[in-house]
């Protein structure tokens, strides 16, 4: 789960680096790489994005003990795997 959480919190602030870019510069990146803003490859990473951004939402309401005792507990779990 702690790789979604990464994962997805990436693909978060890749988005609000490019809104950004269209905020300050009036450029858009995403677009600028995949050949405009309705190219398919363009819709596809804004898709990824929102989704990311959904699944962020997620991550902000969770507690943070519980975060972090899973985190640890798949550290151990991967620890123990390695000592095998």
């Amino acid at each position: 789960m702690v790789v979604i959480d990464k994962t997805a919190l990436t693909l978060a602030i890749i988005g609000a680096l490019n809104w950004g870019s269209i905020g300050v510069f009036g450029f858009d990146i995403v677009a600028w790489i995949f050949g405009g803003q309705d190219s398919v490859g363009a819709r596809i990473i804004y898709t990824i994005v929102a989704l990311a951004g959904i699944w962020c939402i997620s991550v902000l309401f969770r507690s943070w003990n519980t975060l972090s005792e899973r985190e640890e507990a798949e550290e151990t779990a991967a620890f123990d795997r390695q000592t095998r």
